[in-house]
């Protein structure tokens, strides 16, 4: 086996967590693999994998070993399509990472749509909320909203999201309805903060014209999606996010719109990327599809 598919398939066996179901993607016999991944070792001089009777687990010079090969593999596919008849039908592995709702509402209900498109591109997806270093762990392109902060990433907006005020009803019957913006700053608000950072995000609206924050009190403080909008069907304080988000919990009264008479202001989403995967094909034909997805829900970028 050459050095270039042992590689591939020590980064698939990593993925996977299995001997087994590594072989079967890349076609290839168990045994096989198994003697590639020691021939490997051995020209290494370095144990690269923990072997259990339940799981793989790449040992720490693995781990390391394999975060810089999967670079190589990329940059080494990326080559090879941006001279090849790949360009017209992009080919490999596309590594994501999207926010919750952004995953679970509106991408991976069309992603079918994508790989019936591109049949040859393979897609590996992380989710959360955290904040990600796309070149150290490899990540093709993410999903965020909000005003992208790493001027290094090539940045693509997508979308502008209208964004709504809600609390739940035993909230609002506790606490009273807010009925100017100004009534913000004496009522309970959910903060939201990133990982690493105490900053407690304003409301915001548009009050004659300009964009005005409020700061509200709170006792509740998260850093998820789901469970910002989880403490406002508990009764925990206001919110402030993306419509789209809660159309179910509107429709049902479990949550309810309040000053409704003033628009916040549109929440930017953007897809980013490192700027040495800017000319790759699988990123582009799959940001160019996001913008189409984007532009059916929210109407484009604006």
């Amino acid at each position: 086996m050459d050095r270039f598919v042992a590689l591939q398939l020590f980064n698939r066996i990593v993925e996977l967590g299995s001997f087994t179901e590594a072989a079967e993607m890349m076609n290839i016999p168990r045994a096989t693999a198994t003697h590639a991944i020691k021939q490997l070792e051995s020209r290494l001089g370095a144990r690269l994998l923990d072997r259990t009777t339940r799981q793989v687990k790449p040992t720490l010079d693995g781990q390391a070993f394999y975060e810089r090969s999967r670079r190589v593999l990329a940059d080494l596919e990326d080559a090879e399509s941006s001279i090849s008849t790949h360009v017209a039908n992009p080919h490999g592995t596309l590594r994501l990472d999207l926010h919750g709702a952004h995953a679970t509402t509106i991408i991976l209900p069309r992603i079918g749509e994508f790989r019936a498109r591109y049949p040859n591109i393979n897609v590996v997806l992380s989710s959360g909320d955290r904040l990600v270093d796309l070149v150290k762990e490899g990540i093709d392109c993410v999903v965020r909203a909000g005003q992208p902060r790493d001027s290094s990433l090539v940045v693509r907006k997508l979308a502008n999201m209208p964004e709504i005020i809600c609390a739940s009803p035993d909230y609002l019957a506790r606490h009273g309805t807010p009925q100017h913006p100004s009534d913000l700053e004496r009522h309970q608000g959910i903060g939201f903060f990133s990982r690493g950072n105490d900053y407690r995000y304003p409301f915001s609206v548009i009050v004659d014209g300009r964009r005005q924050e409020f700061e509200a009190s709170g006792w509740m403080s998260v850093s998820d999606a789901e469970c910002y909008t989880s403490a406002a069907l508990a009764g925990c304080g206001l919110i402030q996010v993306p419509r789209f988000r809660l159309e179910e919990h509107l429709q049902a009264g479990r949550l309810v719109q309040v000053l409704s008479q003033w628009a916040c202001p549109d929440l930017p989403v953007s897809a980013l990327y490192p700027s040495h995967r800017q000319l790759s094909p699988r990123v582009r034909v799959f940001v160019d599809w996001l913008c189409e997805l984007y532009a059916e829900k929210f109407g484009g970028p604006g």
